[in-house]
């Protein structure tokens, strides 16, 4: 029985379908009246849905690059042209898509303007004015202090007047006022994506666990791209519910789950399927992941929506200090019984992949979970030794001592 493979979750089939009816729309938005932004994973996308306005994620676009294996590729047309090697491998795939066109969905829909927000790292603001040259057109920018300690008073006023600056450039492009009621139902729509998100991720903390990070890594497209909508919160209800399908059924996502393990940094997606048919076999699911996660912290309040928007893009993840993201670590090493940690130290991404030694030493320290460090890229496959991140995977996980939790 547990050889053989857990049935499909079948939910990802209706992400094929919302994300394919999403590009369709976007790539028709001239034909009918829409305008287009290209923003970043830490954009303000409430801003442009409550606008009417078809958001578009490069990120997420290179990330389906890199999975259909065209990152060299398309890395090597940026590098042609000046750009090194040493830049994220995703702003390298941006531009070499958009400068031959080559995708593996024909590529992105040309943008009106670009929404840019630096709070997840510092190269989406030379990214962004790259592409504003690029396709001549306007780029509006918020700037979001980092986080030391907690957010602060000042740091949040100083996030909202931008954001109030923003508003005025978008409607002097887009042509119309920003409704204010609008905006505040597409906060309580993203709010209670992110909620029902956060507890599809939850589920999890069954043993064994009716879902792996690799399944995430499918399922999250919705929630980065189509936040503030109504059919994005009601498709993760539906998804929480077959889970709980799942777990009532006694489906694992990895048959004779025996480790239970968590994943920092974001995936390496040319590898994605190779390296999830290789933890099944080594019995082992991932069971949480600080990327996934990316997407739960945000506390929105319809109430106040400028309020609740600036406060919650001001302290994502990566924008927040070493201690904050090692506590955070700690909270899902203990939540998900969790038996050791991977560290995906990862070349494109520096904010991410910096203070990654020290956090395993804390962590260890905090919990006993044990960590270990691969060194790889996202999209790039000049970064990824296959045998050296195998063998010490494998090594590592042969080391683990299985904990064993009540299931909830």
């Amino acid at each position: 029985m547990h050889d053989t493979l857990p049935p499909r979750i079948r939910a990802t089939s209706r992400v094929k379908e919302m994300m394919s009816a999403y590009y369709l729309e976007a790539k028709n938005a001239a034909y009918n009246g829409r305008k287009v932004a290209w923003t970043n994973g830490g954009g303000l996308v409430e801003l442009l849905v409550a606008m009417d306005v078809i958001p578009v994620y490069p990120e997420n676009h290179a990330a389906m690059c890199g999975a259909a294996r065209m990152g060299v590729e398309l890395s090597e047309v940026a590098e042609g042209i000046g750009y090194s090697r040493d830049t994220c491998s995703y702003f390298r795939c941006d531009i070499g898509s958009a400068i031959t066109g080559k995708s593996p969905i024909m590529g992105l829909p040309r943008p009106d303007f670009l929404l840019c927000c630096n709070n997840t790292c510092g190269t989406v603001t030379k990214w962004y004015e790259v592409l504003a040259r690029f396709f001549d057109v306007p780029l509006v920018f918020i700037d979001a202090p980092f986080v030391h300690d907690e957010a602060t008073a000042n740091s949040i006023q100083y996030v909202k007047r931008q954001i109030d600056r923003a508003i005025g450039q978008m409607e002097s492009i887009v042509g119309r006022r920003l409704d204010m009621g609008r905006l505040g139902e597409v906060v309580e729509l993203s709010g209670k994506a992110t909620r029902a998100w956060g507890e599809v991720l939850a589920s999890c903390k069954n043993i064994p666990s009716p879902m792996n990070a690799f399944d995430g890594f499918i399922l999250m497209a919705p929630i980065v791209t189509l936040r503030g909508q109504s059919e994005v919160a009601d498709f993760y209800e539906s998804l929480k519910e077959e889970l709980k399908e799942r777990v009532l059924k006694g489906i694992a996502a990895v048959p004779g789950e025996k480790y239970r393990l968590l994943w920092d940094n974001l995936p390496i997606w040319f590898r994605i399927r190779d390296l999830s048919e290789r933890f099944m076999k080594l019995k082992a699911c991932i069971v949480a992941s600080t990327y996934l996660d990316g997407w739960v912290s945000y506390e929105l309040d319809s109430a106040n929506p400028i309020e609740a928007i600036g406060r919650a893009y001001a302290s994502p993840f990566i924008n927040e200090s070493i201690q904050k993201r090692a506590a955070m670590l700690r909270d899902l090493v203990e939540a998900y019984s969790v038996d050791g940690v991977i560290f995906h130290s990862n070349r494109s991404c520096r904010p991410y992949s910096l203070g990654q030694y020290d956090i395993k030493e804390m962590l260890t320290e905090w919990t006993g979970a044990p960590g270990i460090l691969i060194e790889a890229d996202m999209n790039d496959e000049r970064a990824y030794s296959e045998g050296a991140v195998l063998t010490r995977i494998e090594a590592f996980i042969e080391t683990l001592k299985p904990r064993r939790a009540v299931v909830v």
